[in-house]
């Protein structure tokens, strides 16, 4: 194979955008070939490829290798199943799918690993993140003693919710602002400072919208190694922050504002505090603004890194299997909170679904669904400090 043939399942906003840059020629060695949405009003603009209205269909009609799926969530898992099974190549936008067990069957079913299976976690392209993950791995920052996100920026208004009557409902999404908006920031997070062995999640439903899931959130987290961690995440709140902070023996990271400052300690602080002589002495310290490009983190990035694959075998950047990771820690936040208990991980997946099938069952919220404004651009919220 010289080219890749690639479809595209679900033509709403992130398919559209998915199909405008492998049209545009971003991606190389790749061609777009063919759509497919069941609504056949999304397809309208698209009479130069073939279309199809079911993604059963274009998965065994011979136009395409790899596949982009791009539909509401819960879909992700049966569409991705279908296809892995069918031998074509895979590359599912974030989440991978709505919890846990749904997420162990679709990597269940990457059983030929000649089949390239990849996640659309295009924030691990980001140069900032890049160069932090170095400085981890490289033990610049020593032992990881303290982790802090505060991520309050993803404002979102109701006529954002009220745009799709799958938005923010457990049907149809199976979560708010720990599902939709921050799967790119849960994923960042482990990226760089590993799993948490213990969560405690509290979520508010509803808080600052007409919604039944969670919009506002504050987690506690313990790792394996004694360090801790907090995660606390809004779309109802304005201006909103963004800061990490990740505390280690060796010094403290804090991102912010498209910046890294790394304050380090000439001394390790538990060694400092081992060896002074003096009970209020403290580390020298040096402050080092860390110089990073603004690069990276599109989803340009991660497609043409999964086309490459595909072709040459280039390790992938976002393996699915990793797409794990956010979707169990995001439903471990939630599932804490619900039962108002401590979890353990791992999390009991078929505990978790249970408890999402159970708040499907007995939900009784009527969603209203109201147009947006037309030609908002959604791009938007593909901001730079995510």
């Amino acid at each position: 194979m010289k080219q890749v043939r690639i479809g595209i399942v679900g033509m709403g906003n992130m398919g559209k955008y998915h199909a405008n840059y492998l049209l545009a020629g971003k991606i190389n060695r790749c061609v777009l070939t063919a759509v497919s949405d069941a609504f056949a009003a999304n397809l309208e603009s698209y009479k130069q490829l073939k279309t199809f209205e079911s993604a059963e269909a274009m998965i065994r009609s011979g136009e395409i290798d790899a596949v982009i799926i791009a539909t509401p969530h819960f879909l992700h898992t049966t569409i991705g199943i279908d296809a892995l099974q069918n031998g074509i190549h895979v590359l599912v936008e974030k989440p991978i799918s709505v919890h846990k067990a749904d997420c162990e069957r679709l990597t269940a079913a990457h059983s030929d690993k000649k089949i390239v299976f990849a996640a659309m976690f295009q924030s691990r392209t980001e140069s900032r993140w890049k160069k932090i993950k170095a400085l981890i791995d490289g033990n610049e920052l020593g032992k990881i003693v303290r982790t802090n996100w505060i991520v309050t920026d993803w404002f979102r208004t109701e006529a954002y919710y009220a745009s799709g009557g799958w938005r923010a409902t457990w049907k149809g999404e199976g979560g708010g602002v720990l599902l939709n908006q921050c799967p790119h920031n849960l994923d960042i997070l482990q990226w760089l400072c590993g799993r948490p062995s213990k969560v405690r999640g509290f979520c508010q439903l509803g808080h600052y919208h007409d919604i039944e899931v969670e919009d506002n959130v504050t987690a506690y987290f313990e790792y394996p190694s004694g360090a801790t961690g907090s995660f606390i995440t809004s779309t109802g709140e304005a201006p909103g922050t963004n800061r990490l902070e990740i505390a280690g023996e060796r010094g403290r990271i804090v991102v912010e504002q498209n910046k890294i400052n790394f304050t380090r300690n000439e001394v390790p602080m538990l060694q400092f505090s081992k060896t002074a002589k003096a009970g209020f002495a403290r580390p020298d310290v040096w402050n080092v603004e860390i110089p990073v490009e603004n690069s990276g983190g599109k989803h340009e990035d991660i497609a043409q890194n999964f086309v490459d694959a595909i072709l040459d075998g280039t390790p992938l950047i976002a393996p699915a299997e990793e797409g794990v990771w956010s979707v169990e820690l995001a439903n471990a936040i939630l599932y804490s909170s619900l039962i108002g208990e401590t979890i353990e991980m791992p999390l009991d997946a078929a505990a978790y679904e249970k408890k999402l099938n159970q708040l499907i069952a007995e939900s009784k919220f009527e969603k209203k669904v109201v147009k947006t404004a037309v030609g908002e651009d959604f791009t938007k919220s593909f901001a730079a400090n995510r």
